[in-house]
């Protein structure tokens, strides 16, 4: 990667959680890297009355565990970039020295991400336009969830384009700045062997799963409002589905890739009532212990409502109405408080139309490509081998693409490669606002009738996969979960 341009970063809601794990540690390791312009400046905002030294004086300890590579040479040299302003993202009359402080520079880039509720977009939006802070050089990272369903969520976007282009807007999922998420579109377009496989004639099924050990963790109350379809379905999942399924685009240019991920959302199968009753999985995890140690169920975590009914796992069935993946099923899955922590996206072909050969009794037919995200990243494809020994019994093996053995290069993580791409420009790793209409008109139908039904979530133990009515929505279909094979 190339040095980035000169650029002001400016974070507002620069004392909390996200700033401090991922956006800091991002920005420190690409700087460490030389990847950030030798002017480009830090400033974290936040309604704190803090000096400079204050700030960096609290932000080092919950900094610093997330760096690699850390010194204290490198952590001051780091800061000497860093600042701290404090606003009131309510107040209008704190914006002006916003502006005062930034200048106005025509060469010079100036990032606003945006790592604070969703409800404060609209206001610090309109402000920094109120004060000259939206000309062609503003960029504007929002993170997510941008709304509650679909209406709330065009209102903040209406809000937010009243003041700034789409071409100046960022809608940030941090999943598709993954490198393993970046080689599945190398593994599909870049390579003549896959590409006439990638379709219903030799897909059985497709699984994505994003699971967590994790429970809410101090998130309690934002969590209890919002629930695992809005927090990752209706986002992380939908963005990898489409990722896998869309169509090769023209080019590598952002409309073209974003053109064709918006083209698979209006594609997917809308949701009748009888469909959410069929099709999909809800749950809320119970006490039970994670990796050895006990934990608490959902309801005993501190900011939940006392009988909650929010889920915290999700599975359902998802179809696409085109001509490349008509018949094949999409499961897809996630939850807190499960078994392992994993992110991965499995491929399952079609198996061979007559057996030759005994399989042995531990093994399963059908070849699967299995591109794991977390906590590692690899690309596995999984086929039949002969048993040494007498007779022709077969096992499953693999060739493994490991990324960390295969390139013994320094990794970029999520939130430093989009938060480079955002000060360069590059908007195809971005969400357009068409994709999240078409994501939340899917999502909706299923809420509904959740909100409307009387079946509660199903219960299920901390450190499991689930209710056990999970593994039986593939199973209906002749699939069992990845784990399960």
């Amino acid at each position: 990667m190339s040095t980035s341009p000169d650029f002001d970063m400016v974070l507002f809601g620069g004392t909390g959680d996200l700033v401090m794990r991922k956006l800091l540690p991002a920005l420190y390791h690409a700087y460490q890297a030389g990847l950030l312009a030798r002017n480009g400046r830090i400033l974290a905002l936040g309604r704190q009355v803090l000096t400079r030294d204050g700030y960096l004086a609290q932000a080092s300890p919950l900094v610093r565990p997330h760096l690699e590579g850390d010194t204290e040479t490198a952590w001051l040299d780091f800061c000497g970039r860093l600042d701290y302003q404090q606003l009131d993202a309510n107040r209008p009359e704190d914006y002006p020295a916003l502006a005062a402080k930034l200048g106005h520079d025509p060469a010079r880039v100036v990032v606003c991400y945006l790592a604070t509720a969703p409800a404060l977009f609209s206001m610090i939006c309109q402000q920094l336009a109120e004060v000259g802070l939206n000309h062609g050089q503003v960029r504007v990272v929002l993170e997510k969830p941008l709304g509650h369903d679909l209406a709330s969520s065009n209102a903040i976007n209406d809000a937010v384009a009243r003041h700034f282009g789409e071409e100046q807007l960022y809608r940030i999922d941090h999943y598709l700045g993954k490198e393993s998420v970046q080689n599945l579109m190398a593994l599909r377009f870049g390579n003549v062997l896959f590409e006439p496989l990638w379709r219903r004639e030799w897909v059985q099924s497709v699984q994505i799963t994003i699971a967590e050990e994790l429970g809410v963790e101090g998130r309690g109350e934002f969590y209890d409002r919002t629930g695992a379809l809005r927090d990752m379905m209706q986002n992380h999942l939908l963005q990898l589905l489409c990722m896998v399924t869309m169509e090769p685009p023209a080019s590598l240019d952002a409309d073209a890739i974003r053109g064709e991920k918006l083209k698979v959302l209006k594609a997917l199968r809308p949701f009748s009532p009888e469909d959410v009753a069929a099709k999909t999985v809800r749950g809320q995890y119970g006490a039970g212990a994670v990796a050895g140690q006990l934990v608490a169920g959902y309801q005993s975590e501190e900011g939940i409502a006392p009988h909650s009914h929010t889920e915290t796992f999700v599975a359902l069935k998802a179809e696409i109405d085109n001509w490349r993946w008509a018949g094949v099923p999409f499961f897809l899955r996630t939850g807190k408080r499960m078994q392992q922590r994993v992110a991965e996206i499995v491929i399952t072909f079609h198996d061979v139309p007559h057996k030759l050969f005994p399989l042995a009794p531990t093994c399963r037919s059908g070849n699967r490509l299995v591109i794991e995200l977390q906590p590692e990243e690899s690309v596995r494809l999984w086929f039949q081998a002969k048993e040494p020994g007498d007779g022709m019994n077969l096992q499953p093996v693999f060739l493994n693409l490991d990324f960390h053995e295969t390139f013994r290069v320094r990794r970029v993580d999520a939130y430093e490669r989009l938060l480079l791409d955002v000060i360069r420009g590059r908007l195809a790793l971005f969400m357009r606002r068409e994709e999240l209409v078409e994501a939340w008109r899917w999502v909706e139908p299923i809420l509904d009738a959740w909100q409307q039904g009387k079946a509660l979530p199903r219960p299920y133990p901390a450190g499991t996969w689930g209710p056990p009515a999970a593994s039986a929505l593939p199973a209906r279909d002749g699939v069992t979960w990845h784990e399960e094979c």
